[in-house]
């Protein structure tokens, strides 16, 4: 009797300590290691797949010390493991939802191209999944864009922290949401009468001639070109009060970047522009037609937004760049050309 009790104790004794040391000893993860557990697994896949990792050392004591905690639940996601930590650790971090958020940095300007490969970069999912998301939700800005063929020009700049528990239709309402927050900061979402004090420019008035019109469409369009056209913050005014100028005047805007977003929709576009492609056949080429393109051609910050809404009063009608990142504006053809011929003569020191 008195063997059987010792056994007994002895086994005890041993399943005590091999407890402890699962429990509470560290476990060093083969580098960084990512771990993604999904919605409805069960304790028992949860253990399955860190053991897998090679993040634990038992999955009975990682299920059994959940047993003694089962009122709390363990968060879905995906986790980094980089660090040693034992089973109690682990599982606390489990219960927290300390997952892992993959960072997106969207600049201003992006496409909507540029923005599903960063996606794509991040480890998010493949680039065309949020291309057709970003192609065909418009639900998401019907009230302000009722027209808009996709989420181009309402998707953000920012940075932005995602979790590859998001869906990618998560990842562009987000983006949706903070061109919100930034818009309705700056008035874009606001009505108000052309009238108004610091108010939209009269000119914005044959561009919306139904005053039920929403003109937040045009206005981001606007400034879409406006973004693409300059860096430079001080002349975007000056840039957004030359289109409207043509604009009131019928005169094509003759944007480049709209002919390079044109091609980029078709899947043409090469990295660089020729003469030839001035001749490209798409409603978003603004040498072949006059007024603004159909949506947006890339993605505004808040700059530009503000540009579009605020233009400088300019008699100006042309501009160029003066090769020294900034930009020379003319009244007439004949000063725009001198303009041209200084940026030509200046490029050619270089």
């Amino acid at each position: 009797m008195r063997k059987i009790s010792a056994l007994i104790f002895v086994a005890v004794l041993a399943l005590a300590g091999w407890l402890a040391w699962a429990l509470l000893t560290p476990v060093e993860p083969p580098g960084k290691t990512f771990v993604m557990l999904r919605p409805g697994y069960s304790t028992h896949r949860i253990a399955s797949e860190l053991k897998s990792a090679g993040v634990i050392h038992s999955e009975k004591a990682f299920i059994l010390w959940h047993y003694f905690h089962r009122h709390r639940s363990l968060k879905a996601g995906e986790y980094l493991f980089e660090n040693p930590a034992n089973i109690i650790d682990l599982q606390k971090r489990l219960r927290r939802g300390d997952v892992y958020f993959h960072t997106v940095v969207v600049p201003e300007g992006f496409t909507m191209f540029d923005i599903a490969r960063a996606i794509e970069a991040a480890g998010l999912g493949p680039a065309d999944d949020f291309l057709k998301v970003a192609q065909s939700d418009t639900a998401l800005i019907a009230d302000i864009a009722p027209n808009a063929p996709s989420l181009e020009g309402y998707l953000f700049p920012d940075t932005y922290q995602f979790s590859r528990m998001q869906t990618m239709q998560e990842m562009a309402a987000a983006m949706v949401k903070q061109f919100r927050q930034v818009a309705g900061q700056i008035g874009l979402l606001e009505p108000y009468p052309s009238e108004k004090p610091g108010g939209r420019p009269q000119i914005l008035a044959y561009l919306i001639p139904n005053p039920n019109d929403s003109p937040v469409a045009p206005t981001v369009i606007m400034a879409s070109i406006v973004e693409k056209e300059t860096a430079v913050a001080e002349e975007r005014p000056l840039v957004a009060s030359v289109y409207y100028n043509r604009l009131e005047k019928k005169i094509a805007l003759d944007a480049d970047p709209s002919i390079i977003y044109a091609e980029l929709l078709a899947g043409t576009y090469t990295g660089a522009l020729h003469h030839d492609d001035m001749r490209f056949d798409s409603p978003y080429n603004t040498y072949k037609h006059t007024g603004l393109p159909p949506g947006p051609i890339g993605n505004p910050g808040k700059s530009a937004l503000e540009a579009a809404m605020h233009p400088a009063q300019s008699d100006y009608y042309y501009f160029v760049a003066d090769a020294q990142g900034h930009h020379r504006f003319a009244r007439t053809m004949e000063e725009h050309n001198k303009n041209v011929d200084a940026y030509r003569r200046a490029m050619r020191g270089k």
